[in-house]
Parts: structure tokens; sequence; C-alpha cells
């Protein structure tokens, strides 16, 4: 925690799953703008009201600790709102768990991991870049790009903190930027993304919650570059709808690969009837249960 800094106490609903969410955020930290140490406490850089700050959360006993440097003490409750919807704070695990044990390959899971969470979006254009950057590439080769993307076109910071550095650039920064140029990828996906800033700056409310998955879905998929699975993936982290699902996700297929090999995308869509409303949360046990099988590969 920062010396002199504002700090505050976000609860949580028991059990809650901390190791896991911090190992996911650690695996998809973006050079320069978050810490990558799955063992040490969250920590990230911000932009609020125009003014760069620094944040860590940490856990605690039913709550996070949350502590903010560089932020007026005006802000620092919606500061607060957002890190609950990042960290997955207001989730019921029993109602998620309810649902979804009815499934044979999710019940185990569901039982080893009860209090795991849906991670959110500090900043949702933020997470549709990544999501963008994503597009049939690892995770690890995305962060890459993404670091690549802050280092290029990010503010730095007139402090930085160890490995904080820089904020994530904003719309306004990427609209006209030669992404692909900078980033050596694809001109596609650089366009896309663009596209997904242009977009935002003429839609104050292109990241506001939807009237359905559908809605949000349709929103996105009209942006020039961003198919179903960044539709989906976007809905599920930046706009937290707990029913998103990206079906063509490989590590879902993976997850759900048996004896008579891997369902179809069709496949996969039919079983998931059966985990409505929580069909995000079905998605991250798999991806839990997936890494943790190629990691003991």
């Amino acid at each position: 925690m920062f010396a002199g800094a504002i700090e505050r106490r976000l609860p949580v609903r028991p059990p809650y799953d901390w190791a896991a969410i911090r190992a996911f955020l650690a695996k998809r930290a973006i050079p320069g703008v978050e810490a990558a140490d799955p063992a040490a406490a969250y920590a990230r850089t911000i932009s609020i009201a125009g003014r760069h700050g620094l944040l860590t959360v940490a856990p605690g006993a039913d709550c996070l600790h949350v502590a903010l440097r560089g932020v007026e003490a005006g802000h620092a409750e919606a500061v607060a709102g957002r890190l609950r919807r990042l960290f997955d704070c207001d989730a019921d695990p029993g109602a998620i768990a309810a649902c979804l044990v009815g499934d044979p390959v999710l019940a185990p899971l569901v039982a080893a991991r009860p209090g795991l969470r849906l991670p959110g979006a500090w900043d949702p254009f933020e997470t549709g870049c990544r999501a963008i950057l994503g597009q049939q590439v690892s995770v690890a080769a995305a962060i890459g790009l993404a670091g690549k993307l802050v280092a290029a076109f990010g503010k730095p910071l007139a402090e930085p903190m160890g490995g904080l550095t820089h904020v994530f650039p904003t719309p306004a920064d990427l609209v006209e930027a030669d992404i692909a140029l900078a980033l050596n990828m694809p001109r596609a996906r650089g366009a896309a993304i663009r596209a997904l800033a242009a977009a935002a700056l003429a839609d104050p409310d292109l990241f506001a919650p939807a009237e359905s998955l559908e809605a949000a879905v349709l929103r996105f998929t009209a942006i020039r570059g961003i198919g179903p699975w960044t539709a989906q993936y976007i809905a599920m982290r930046a706009l937290k709808l707990p029913d998103a699902l990206p079906v063509g996700d490989v590590g879902l297929l993976r997850a759900l690969e048996s004896r008579t090999g891997r369902p179809s995308p069709a496949a996969l869509l039919a079983r998931a009837e059966a985990w409505r409303p929580f069909r995000a949360y079905a998605a991250q046990h798999l991806w839990a249960a997936d890494e943790a099988a190629v990691k003991a590969r």
C-alpha cells in the first residue's frame, strides 16, 4: 500500500477466490499499466478526471483493501465502484453454483472453486482493445501487443512506480494512429482498434449497460473488425453480462473434450442452455480448468 494513500474497504460475498482472480489478471497484465506478479497485490495505473494515479488491491477478511495514490478524495467512491465491478464483489456464489452443478463437467469444478469470480474491466475501452488484440493469438502474444500499444501511444506517468509507467491510451489517442505499423501486426486488426476508438468517441454510451446480451452483441459487431467472439468477450468483461458466452472459443471446447472428441460450437451452445443465466461463470470455470490442464501437460 502507498504511504499517505486514500484507503477503502470493498466487502465481498464469501467464498471469494482471490488467488484465482489475481492469477487471471496477472496472466493478462499489460506491461507498463498493470503489475504482473500473481503472488502480490494487484496494482495498476489509472486516469481519473484528467489526473493520473495508481491503485493497489489486496485481499482481506471478507473484503478487499484498496489504496489510491494521485486520486482526489471526491473521486474515491467512483473508483471503488469501478473496482467492485472489476473484482466481481457482488456476485452470489450460491446462486451461481446452484445453476451450474447440474452439468457433470462443471459440478466438480464448482465444488473445487466455489468462490471463482468473473473478472470485469477497469476501463471498458481498454478491455475492448485487448479483446481485438487477442483475436486468433495466444494470451501471451496479445499481452505483448498490448504492451507495445501502451509504449507507443500511452501517456507516461510523471512519477512511475516500479514497472507501472503509463496509463492506457484513450480513444482520442488511437482513433487516427497507425497501430498496425507500430505493433507490426495485420492492418485489419489495427483498423478494428481505430474503429472501436471512433465508435467510443461518437457514442459516449458505447459501453453502457445493454437491454440484453443480444443487443450488446449487435452493438459491437456493428463495428468493423469485431466479430461474435470479440463482442461476447467485451459483453462478458466490460458490460458484466453474466450470460455472455464466446461460443467458438478454443479453450472452452478443449475443456469439454471427452473420449468422443471435442464438441462443436453448436453442441456447446446447446449444452450451455442449462447454464443460463450464468454462462459466463461456466466459461470462467472451464477456462480455469483448461489452463490447469495445459500447465500440467
